[in-house]
C-alpha cells in the first residue's frame, strides 16, 4: 500500500524521539533518555508493547477462548460450535471467520509441511472433510483461500488467479449451504477486487449483500477496497460510496464512520503535512467518525474498528485529549487498521500511543485529569 513506506519510516523516525519524549505546556520536547518528567504510557495502565494483542481489533473472549482450544489440540468441533450459536448476519460473526481462516492461513505458512512434519492448519481440512454442509466450515475454507492468495502470491499472477478462483467456487458453495447468510458474498467482495470484476457485475454482487444485512460494516469496509483509487473506482467513486453508507445510516450504526475509511484509503503518498490533518476533508470525517462512536452500542463489534483509525487521524491532527480518551478503550489490541499495514502493528500502534500521552501532557493533561 501507498502509505505504508511513510508509516514505517515515522515508526523509525518515532523510535529514536519517543524515549526522550518530555512533557511541556510549550510542546513536545526532546530530554535525555530516563528524565524522571518524561511522558510514560504505563502511567494511564496502557499494556506493554510486547503484551499487545496483534491477532483482533478488541476483546472476544469466546473467540480467544476458542481459537486457543483449537490450534492446541488440532480439533475444530468447538470453532464449529462457536459459529453455529453466532447469529448470522452478526458483525461478530465475519469477524470470528475471518479469525479462524487467519489463524489456519498462518499456521501454513509456519509450518508448510513436509515429509515427517503435518502442514498447520490440519484442523480446517478435517473440518471440511468430516462436515462437508457445515455452513461455518464453508464459510472459514473460503476465507482462508482468499487469505492464502494475498499472502502468498502477487495480484495479476497466475498463482493469485487460480486461488482466488478456487476461493469463488469456494464462496458459491457455501452460500448453497447457508441461504440468506451474508457471510459467502461479503467474502467474495475481496475476491472480487482481485479478480476485478466488471462493475455491474460487482454491484449485483454487493445487492444481495444489501438484501441479507444492509447495515452490516464490515462488507462496506470490504466493498470500499473495491470502489478505492489503487483498485477499480477512484477516489470520487470511494468518498461517493462511503458518503451515502454514512447518509442511509440507521440510528446508531457506525456507518456514520465510513467517510473516515474512504479519507484513509487515499491518503497523499507524502502526508506528514499537518495542515492536511487539519483540512476540511479530514475533519469533517473525523467528527462523522467520532458522533458515530458516541452514537454507537458499547458492544457493537465495530466500535474498535473505528477507534483505531481515529487514534491514527487524531494524533496527526495534534488532538491529544481526544486520542487519549479513544486509547483507554481500545488499548491491548491492535489488530486493526491503521496497524496492521505495519510489520510490527504493536510497535507502530505504540509509537502512536506515546505520542498522544506526551501531547496530552505537554497540554497539562495527566492521569488524574483522564475521564475513564
Amino acid at each position: 500500500m501507498e502509505i505504508l513506506w511513510v508509516l514505517t519510516a515515522l515508526a523509525l523516525l518515532s523510535m529514536i524521539l519517543l524515549p526522550v519524549l518530555l512533557r511541556r505546556r510549550a510542546g513536545i520536547q526532546r530530554v535525555a533518555p530516563g528524565t524522571p518528567d518524561a511522558a510514560d504510557p504505563a502511567n494511564y495502565g496502557f499494556v506493554r508493547q510486547e503484551e499487545l494483542d496483534i491477532r483482533m481489533p478488541g476483546p472476544d473472549q469466546d473467540l480467544l477462548d476458542v481459537l486457543n482450544l483449537v490450534q492446541r489440540t488440532q480439533d475444530y468441533r468447538a470453532a464449529a460450535q462457536l459459529l453455529a450459536g453466532t447469529e448470522k448476519e452478526s458483525e461478530e460473526r465475519w469477524q470470528r471467520v475471518q479469525a479462524f481462516a487467519g489463524a489456519a492461513s498462518l499456521e501454513l505458512q509456519q509450518r508448510p509441511g513436509g515429509v515427517s512434519e503435518t502442514p498447520g492448519g490440519q484442523w480446517l481440512r478435517v473440518w471440511r472433510a468430516e462436515a462437508p454442509k457445515d455452513p461455518g466450515g464453508a464459510a472459514v475454507q473460503a476465507e482462508f483461500l482468499v487469505q492464502q492468495a494475498w499472502r502468498t502470491s502477487t495480484p495479476g499472477t497466475d498463482d493469485f488467479r487460480i486461488i482466488m478462483e478456487e476461493a469463488k467456487a469456494a464462496c458459491a458453495q457455501a452460500a448453497l449451504l447457508a441461504p440468506g447468510d451474508p457471510i459467502p458474498y461479503i467474502i467474495e467482495l475481496s475476491v472480487a477486487r482481485g479478480l476485478a470484476y466488471p462493475q455491474p457485475e460487482f454491484e449485483q454482487l454487493w445487492l444481495k449483500i444489501l438484501d441479507r444485512a444492509p447495515a452490516h460494516m464490515g462488507a462496506h469496509l470490504a466493498a470500499l477496497h473495491y470502489w478505492c483509487e489503487k483498485w477499480h473506482g477512484s477516489r470520487v467513486l470511494a468518498y461517493s460510496f462511503a458518503e451515502a453508507a454514512a447518509a442511509r445510516a440507521p440510528q446508531g450504526s457506525l456507518l456514520a464512520a465510513m467517510p473516515l475509511f474512504a479519507v484513509f484509503e487515499h491518503l497523499p503518498e507524502v502526508n506528514l503535512v499537518r495542515s492536511f490533518y487539519q483540512s476540511e476533508v479530514v475533519t469533517k470525517a473525523v467528527h462523522g467518525a467520532l458522533f458515530a462512536v458516541q452514537a454507537a452500542r458499547p458492544d457493537d463489534p465495530m466500535l474498535a474498528h473505528v477507534r483505531h483509525l481515529l487514534v491514527f487521524f487524531l494524533v496527526r491532527s495534534e488532538r491529544w485529549a481526544e486520542a487519549m480518551a479513544q486509547l483507554i478503550h481500545i488499548d491491548g489490541h491492535v489488530g486493526a487498521l491503521p496497524w496492521t499495514l505495519s510489520p510490527d502493528p504493536a510497535a507502530e500502534f505504540a509509537v502512536y500511543r506515546a505520542l498522544a500521552v506526551a501531547g496530552y501532557e505537554a497540554n497539562g493533561g495527566s492521569p488524574a485529569t483522564l475521564l475513564h
